[in-house]
């Protein structure tokens, strides 16, 4: 399959990531877990600071790591050995520390200073049910603070690739961030690459999302839940049809069918790869896109790129969390 063009030349890095910095707690749970707490399965809900403290104390025994989607991405990019960049904003707490050390214990450049007023370091509250699906309850905190200036504009002219959240269309100044990160790679001649992150968020975004492909977007991942979202189509053939005809590059995954590549309105299909023990599901999405993307950078086709996608998806579902355990290069051929 053909090769999707980049512009490398001048880079610093290869991808750059601007998203919700957040701290997962997962935790295993039951569906009467969920249903006492009111959880939707497999969504993700955002939550004020009093449920979060409530929910925390409900869990139990926890497990705390960095998070955010795009982090999760990007941690794994480094991991892989990409050259990568964050942007995303934390308070100057104990999780703030935790996060800033993870990020840059992974190799990722992050310069973002921490804040010293407003809301404390968000927090995402992961329930894993025992069929691997996990359920998020999202406490924004300082995520909801994010604003232009926190974006540095030389760092993404200096990436191939910016990489963007749907997540963070919830709040207006982090809508603004990310309209300025776009118009820098634009002006970069870079290519901008945004994740739909959520069903709930296509359906509160559908709008602004649908404004987006014509022109800001390059390369859209979604899954087929949300493609289906977005395009208002219960069929996914025909939703991702009507996606594909706006946006250049678009890829649909499909869990453990595997995931589309379309390209010019033509469709390519990559099988998911063989998975022995499926743990938890947590950053599959994150981890398929960090694996698409490394092989973009790396000059790889198209196909070449989504195997990759499926070895580092089936990597990351095989153990809790969103963070690989072990180095990601060695999946590397």
């Amino acid at each position: 399959m053909t090769h999707y063009p980049l512009n490398t030349a001048g880079t610093r890095y290869d991808i750059t990531g601007v998203g919700n910095a957040i701290v997962d707690v997962l935790a295993r749970v039951d569906d009467a877990f969920l249903a006492e707490h009111s959880m939707p399965k497999g969504g993700m809900s955002l939550i004020d600071a009093d449920r979060a403290e409530a929910l925390y104390a409900a869990l139990g025994q926890c497990t705390e790591c960095s998070g955010g989607s795009v982090a999760n991405t990007i941690a794994a990019l480094a991991s892989l050995g990409a050259r990568t960049a964050y942007m995303g904003r934390v308070h100057d707490d104990a999780l703030g520390a935790i996060f800033r050390h993870d990020m840059r214990g992974s190799g990722v450049t992050f310069d973002v200073a921490p804040a010293t007023a407003g809301l404390p370091t968000a927090r995402c509250l992961i329930c894993i049910t025992p069929d691997a699906e996990r359920t998020m309850n999202t406490f924004l905190g300082a995520c909801t603070e994010f604003a232009p200036e926190d974006v540095d504009e030389s760092v993404v002219a200096a990436s191939a690739v910016l990489y963007l959240e749907g997540y963070l269309w919830d709040q207006p100044a982090a809508k603004e961030g990310i309209r300025k990160a776009m118009r820098a790679a634009k002006a970069a001649g870079r290519t901008t690459a945004f994740t739909l992150s959520d069903t709930f968020c296509v359906e509160r975004h559908r709008e602004d999302f649908r404004l987006l492909l014509k022109g800001d977007i390059d390369i859209l991942f979604a899954n087929e839940h949300e493609a289906r979202a977005l395009a208002l189509q219960e069929n996914l053939q025909e939703a991702s049809i009507w996606i594909a005809a706006q946006v250049p590059l678009l890829v649909v995954t499909r869990g453990g069918e595997g995931a589309d590549v379309w390209l010019n309105g033509h469709c390519t299909h990559i099988a998911a790869e063989p998975v022995q023990h499926v743990v938890d599901l947590t950053g599959a999405g994150d981890l398929f896109a960090a694996g698409f993307l490394y092989g973009l950078t790396q000059g790889w086709n198209l196909t070449e790129a989504m195997h990759m996608g499926h070895r580092c998806a089936g990597e990351i579902i095989q153990q809790v969390g969103a963070r690989a355990l072990q180095p990601l290069n060695r999946l590397v051929a």
